[in-house]
């Protein structure tokens, strides 16, 4: 079965998975005062909206940041 949050969207390329986390990371910015956001916090806020293992979430913060 394939799983709708990790394909990519024909329009830019990112998953809805990938889009939640930039959303999250914009909202904890603003909340934060746009300081830097722990991934622990981050990871936290992202799995209330999709079911992402550690393991994927590291991937999808590894493919965003390009390294």
């Amino acid at each position: 079965m394939i799983d709708p949050d990790h394909l990519p969207d024909a329009r830019d390329g990112l998953s809805r998975a990938e889009r939640v986390v930039l959303w999250q990371l914009a909202e904890l910015q603003k909340e934060r005062g746009d300081r830097n956001v722990p991934s622990a916090q981050l990871y936290g806020r992202v799995t209330e909206h999709v079911n992402l293992s550690v393991r994927e979430f590291q991937r999808i913060l590894q493919k965003l940041v390009g390294r």
